[in-house]
C-alpha cells in the first residue's frame, strides 16, 4: 500500500514535545483543558453477514443497537489527523476491549498529566490508566459540591463537552469523505474490510495534512491570529463557522448551575 509510505498518511502518536504543541492549540480555544492533546470515540460500521455462519453472525451482532457492525476506536488531534485507530473489530465487542491499543499508549507513551477527551459513555479502562481519558459528567448527576467548586466543576465539564465535539466532527467527515463507509461490508473478508479501512483512514490523513479542507483543523488551527490579522481573522470565523455554531447539537446539553440537582 503506497499510503503506508507517506508521510502526510501516517497516523503517529505522538512524541516529547509534541504533546506540548498539542495542548496548546486546545488550550488556546479552552483554556480550562490543560493537559488535552485530542479525542477519541468509537466507529460503527454496518456488515453483511450470511445466516447460516453463525460464528460470523455471533461475532458481528450488537445487542444494544440489534444490528450486525465492525468497530473501530479512532483518536483524533487538533490538527484534524487520526492519530491512533483500532480496525476492524467485531462488533460484539464492547468499546473497551477495542480501544486497549489505545489504553496501551495512554498508559506507556503518554506523559504524566496529558489526556484524551471522551463521550460520556466511552470507557475510560482501568484503573492503570486512571486520569488519561476525561468526558462529561452524566446528565443528572448530583454535584454535592459548594458552590464555587461546583461552579469550576461545571464550567471545566462544558468545555470537556465542547471539545468532545471535535471527534464528532472526525467521524461526520471521515464518513462523508467516503462513501463506502455507508454500504455494509462483507464479515467474512476480515483482510479485505482491513485493508478497505486502513486506506480511508490514511487518507483522511492525507486529505487533512496535504489540502487542509477539515472542520477540526479549521477550528483548532486558525490561519491567521497574530497583531494585525487578528481581527481578520476573527471577523473571516464568524462568516465561515457561524451557520456551525447555530447548528451545534450539543449545545443544549451544556451544564450550568440552575440545571444542576
Amino acid at each position: 500500500m503506497v499510503l503506508k509510505n507517506m508521510d502526510e498518511a501516517q497516523m503517529t502518536w505522538p512524541q516529547g514535545d509534541k504533546f506540548v504543541e498539542l495542548e496548546s492549540l486546545v488550550v488556546e480555544r479552552h483554556p480550562l483543558l490543560i493537559g488535552a492533546f485530542g479525542v477519541v470515540d468509537g466507529l460503527k460500521i454496518p456488515v453483511q453477514v450470511s445466516y447460516t455462519d453463525d460464528e460470523m453472525e455471533n461475532a458481528t451482532y450488537n445487542e444494544w443497537l440489534h444490528e450486525h457492525f465492525i468497530n473501530n476506536v479512532l483518536a483524533f488531534s487538533p490538527k484534524g489527523v487520526i492519530i491512533a485507530c483500532t480496525l476492524n473489530a467485531p462488533g460484539s465487542w464492547h468499546d473497551s476491549s477495542v480501544a486497549r491499543p489505545i489504553y496501551d499508549k495512554l498508559l506507556n507513551h503518554t506523559p504524566d498529566g496529558y489526556y484524551l477527551v471522551a463521550d460520556t459513555a466511552f470507557p475510560r479502562g482501568a484503573d492503570s490508566i486512571s486520569g488519561k481519558i476525561w468526558a462529561p459528567v452524566k446528565d443528572g448527576t448530583h454535584l454535592r459540591q459548594a458552590a464555587q467548586a461546583r461552579q469550576q466543576l461545571l464550567d471545566f465539564d462544558n468545555e470537556l463537552l465542547s471539545f468532545r465535539q471535535a471527534a464528532e466532527w472526525g467521524m461526520q467527515t471521515m464518513q462523508g469523505s467516503f462513501g463506502c463507509l455507508h454500504v455494509p461490508m462483507k464479515a467474512g473478508d476480515h483482510e479485505g474490510g482491513g485493508d478497505s479501512l486502513e486506506i480511508c483512514f490514511r487518507l483522511f490523513n492525507l486529505c487533512a495534512r496535504c489540502i487542509g479542507y477539515n472542520q477540526i483543523r479549521s477550528v483548532y488551527m486558525p490561519i491567521w491570529v497574530v497583531n494585525e490579522q487578528e481581527q481578520i481573522w476573527k471577523d473571516f470565523e464568524n462568516v465561515v463557522f457561524g451557520e456551525q455554531r447555530r447548528q451545534d447539537r450539543v449545545r443544549r446539553f451544556y451544564l450550568d448551575q440552575g440545571s444542576v440537582v
